[in-house]
């Protein structure tokens, strides 16, 4: 959502900031609404004011016995009635379509984000790693020996159609224990709270985080108006929705690992094989809370909390700031971390960290009180993830696959493996 003081101030500004996400200029309609509303509401005060000095007087010309001006002044009552609901009611409908519009409506990018249409015009600002030399030509998760045992999609789609995949022994094993890796370091080195949430949501928790009502086809809903959460970003950044809080609370930092929904309604004929894209999925999420001079400095830590998931494993990985035309809509400013799949030859997604301003908070209606005094402000929100787990297992069976089809696996999970530090190309942990 957007202050429609800011857009009042600065219209021009305002369709500049839109046309960088390619979208044509809007401010002169939110105007008109405005300007129409904001009409209504003061002809309907300014009848009612007229109503109520008719009211007193209506006693006052009783008393004297005039009664062509008692029955002239009933009158005007009775009409002004009437047309005061009348007003209230065109107002409470411009107000409505003000709020719809404006609820379509994307966050502004910063000044500092990178001009561009798609994802050709990212601009890389961090590279970690270099890729592995292999002495043989590296497949794709699901095609590696080893690999190929736990991970069955035949059975995951007789069960639940495409886009699902069927996880077992070692596989099982080794995504288990790639969320508790995750988890642990948050907590314990990043000082993020855990936190196990609710993965169906009501309606307006959606509509909180800007997933509603542009977006609703990439999520699930329910037959009882429960959302399936497309990530804990939607019960993370909710838990302030409607609430005040004081500003030495802030920042907030929660972590949550939680299964994630999402019906990749945009994504035909992308992605099919394997289990890079699919319908349900674990992700391990970070969200922080914090005031508005916070949030720039909290979006670089998170992007670190990230990234730092991939250097203990060992991944090479990139970091690029996303242009204004990439960017999801909620977000001001968007970090991708892509890491490097060899069976892909090439980087990909594997956590995007957004710092969203006030945009979702607006719509949550989340203030902070600040400690030297003065009126409640919006808080800041960010979100990221830390990391897809389904997506992390990909790239580390990717890097660490042999010739043979076993995979080495990266020395920060031995603990969580019970010692083991290897998938046999016969599919069991040794």
């Amino acid at each position: 959502m957007h202050d429609i003081r800011l857009i009042r101030d600065t219209p021009d500004a305002f369709d500049a900031a839109l046309s960088r996400r390619g979208l044509a200029p809007v401010a002169a309609d939110i105007l008109a609404l405005d300007e129409a509303r904001r009409k209504l509401i003061l002809a309907a005060e300014t009848a009612q004011a007229e109503a109520n000095k008719a009211s007193k007087d209506v006693g006052a010309a009783k008393a004297r016995g005039d009664d062509a001006e008692f029955d002239r002044l009933r009158g005007l009552i009775a009409d002004s009635k009437a047309r005061i609901a009348a007003m209230n009611d065109e107002a409470k409908a411009k107000d409505q379509a003000l709020t719809d519009l404006l609820a379509t409506l994307p966050n502004l990018p910063d000044p500092s984000v990178p001009d561009g249409k798609d994802e050709a015009d990212n601009v890389e600002i961090r590279r970690h790693g270099a890729p592995r030399n292999f002495s043989f030509a590296p497949v794709e998760h699901y095609e590696i020996a080893g690999i190929k045992p736990g991970m069955d999609f035949e059975t995951a789609a007789k069960l639940s159609g495409s886009r699902f995949v069927l996880l077992s022994g070692a596989v099982a094993r080794l995504h288990r224990a790639l969320a508790q890796f995750m988890l642990d370091l948050h907590v314990d080195e990043h000082g993020l709270t855990e936190t196990i949430t609710p993965v169906m949501v009501r309606e307006d928790m959606m509509y909180g985080t800007g997933q509603l009502p542009k977006f609703g086809e990439d999520s699930y809903q329910t037959t009882n108006g429960w959302w399936l959460i497309p990530t804990a970003e939607v019960t993370l950044t909710n838990i302030v929705n409607g609430e005040t809080v004081e500003e030495s609370t802030l920042p907030r930092r929660h972590v949550a690992h939680t299964l994630c929904f999402r019906s990749e309604a945009g994504s035909a004929g992308r992605d099919t094989s394997g289990m890079l894209r699919q319908h349900q999925f674990e992700k391990v999420e970070m969200v922080s809370i914090t005031t508005p001079d916070q949030s720039a400095a909290e979006h670089e830590r998170m992007t670190r909390c990230a990234q730092t998931v991939l250097e203990r494993l060992g991944l090479p990985y990139r970091t690029v700031v996303l242009c204004a035309g990439d960017m999801g809509a909620g977000a001001t400013k968007t970090h991708d971390i892509e890491v490097w799949l060899p069976g892909q030859n090439t980087y990909r997604e594997i956590s995007s960290v957004s710092v969203c301003g006030d945009y979702q908070a607006r719509r949550m209606n989340a203030r902070f009180r600040p400690t030297g005094g003065g009126k409640p402000e919006f808080v800041h929100t960010l979100n990221g993830s830390g990391l897809a787990v389904g997506r992390t297992l990909i790239a580390v069976v990717e890097n660490g696959q042999q010739e043979d089809g076993s995979v080495d696996l990266p020395a920060a999970l031995h603990p969580y493996l019970g010692g083991k530090t290897r998938i046999t190309a016969e599919g069991v942990l040794g």
